[in-house]
């Protein structure tokens, strides 16, 4: 990787655009530490420290800690990843919005411009929800939000609410900016960057634990290197998983052309493990987070049956995890089967004269490639699904606070490994001969 980096700053178009990109990831991190007004810092980390962790814990994380620290880019990308979500799901099921995908680069556009739309209502209610859950006092009576001598707290509401939405919006922009100037992947390298500048305090966070261990609680000192023992472990089976793939045997006939031959040779049809990347995980994450969304409504904390309802939703309950579980499956099967058309494979094979040893054209190729790509779907989405879970499980045996580090491992080594793909692709097509040359 830092091979591939070094190449490509020794090219003065792609350094161009690895600048541009640390410039915007610059913009985003300062955009994170601008403070919302009429909100107390303090509160809402005091508010994050009764709750343990659970949703604002991981909002916190996904953010860079802006959420925290009550900042302009609190809500992240997470609106966009919502409003992603819903409009594929109902590009399937609305015959406009299906037809619009398969427009090329006009329905795209289009589709896009949808997506901004619902991103944008989206974050106008979850912003109204953090206002709500903001207003909730904590053990101590304190109120996060903070109303201005001589304005109505109607004011405060909406420069809080349309500060959120603002913020949220321009992270958007910023990713696009990214795709379209930078070196690409914009969301996914916003999201990295949020990640990863939370580094220090895990840092801390595992001092803490020594400190622990050195105040009397000894079984500290097998869990710590445990634990960093296991994320490395997790790191290098997600790079090997990663680029594992299923090569699917092709050979094409021999054509006679005047007084040539040509095919004959033999190929492959490389089906990935994990084809979805790190989406999957992105999207079970952003849907979970909606019960988060309804508990700024309600009191999560009362003996009704909303509150025993939104409790199952905790980031360290196994509810949680079996659904993680399940919605991490459901949407790497989606997103593979947008990705590959068996009856499509099938059939550019029979036009290039091509087929699988053993297997006839036609159905019988589009059913094998269906078959083959369905198993390792089922392969690289229980392997993402069982490192995303695994700490969640190992946190409640150990009762140590490591739930999120699954999905934030996923995420950041995947986007850094397509961040590296990308970078080669771009330097493979500056560095290729044309037959002028």
């Amino acid at each position: 990787m830092l091979e591939t980096i070094r190449n490509a700053w020794k090219i003065a178009d792609l350094r161009s655009k690895i600048l541009y990109t640390l410039m915007i990831l610059m913009v985003y991190r300062i955009g994170s530490a601008i403070p919302v007004p009429f909100l107390d810092a303090s509160v809402l980390q005091t508010m994050m420290s009764q709750a343990g962790g659970g949703l604002l814990g991981y909002v916190d994380i996904l953010t860079g800690g802006a959420f925290a620290n009550a900042t302009l880019f609190a809500m992240g990308i997470s609106p966009y990843i919502t409003s992603s979500i819903v409009v594929q799901l109902l590009a399937v099921a609305i015959p406009y919005l299906e037809q619009l995908s398969k427009e090329g680069e006009a329905g795209r556009k289009k589709m896009n411009l949808i997506t901004r739309w619902v991103t944008l209502g989206l974050a106008l209610i979850q912003s109204f929800a953090y206002y709500m859950l903001n207003r909730r006092p904590t053990n101590t009576g304190a109120v996060a939000v903070k109303y201005l001598d001589g304005f109505p707290g109607v004011f405060s509401a909406l420069v809080i609410i349309l500060t959120f939405t603002a913020g949220s919006m321009m992270v958007v922009w910023l990713g696009e900016q990214i795709d379209h100037k930078g070196i690409g992947n914009g969301i996914s390298i916003i999201l990295f960057a949020g990640i990863i500048s939370r580094g220090p305090s895990i840092v801390l966070k595992m001092a803490a634990y020594i400190g622990l261990a050195n105040e009397g609680q000894t079984q500290y000192y097998v869990l710590v290197p445990l634990i960093v023992v296991m994320f490395v472990v997790m790191i290098g089976l997600i790079i090997l998983m990663t680029t594992a793939e299923r090569r699917i045997p092709v050979q094409y006939a021999k054509r006679v052309v005047g007084r040539k031959f040509y095919g004959g040779q033999s190929s492959h049809i490389p089906v990935k493990v994990t084809m979805s990347g790190v989406m999957p995980i992105i999207f079970a994450s952003a849907l979970l987070s909606i019960p988060g969304l309804i508990q700024g409504f309600v009191d999560p904390y009362n003996e009704r049956w909303i509150g025993k309802v939104l409790s199952l939703f905790n980031y360290n309950t196994i509810w949680y995890a079996l659904l993680y579980l399940l919605l991490i499956i459901a949407f790497n099967y989606f997103y593979v089967s947008i990705q590959y058309n068996p009856i499509e494979m099938a059939n550019n094979l029979r036009k290039n004269n091509g087929a699988i040893p053993g297997i006839r054209p036609g159905r019988p190729t589009s059913d094998f490639i269906a078959r083959v790509i369905s198993k390792i779907t089922l392969v690289g989405a229980l392997f993402i699904a069982g490192v995303a879970i695994l700490p969640i499980i190992l946190g409640n045996v150990f009762k140590i606070n490591i739930a999120l580090g699954g999905t934030s491992i996923i995420i950041v080594v995947g986007v850094a490994l397509d961040t590296v793909r990308t970078l080669e692709s771009q330097m493979m097509m500056r560095h290729y001969k044309g037959f002028l040359e």
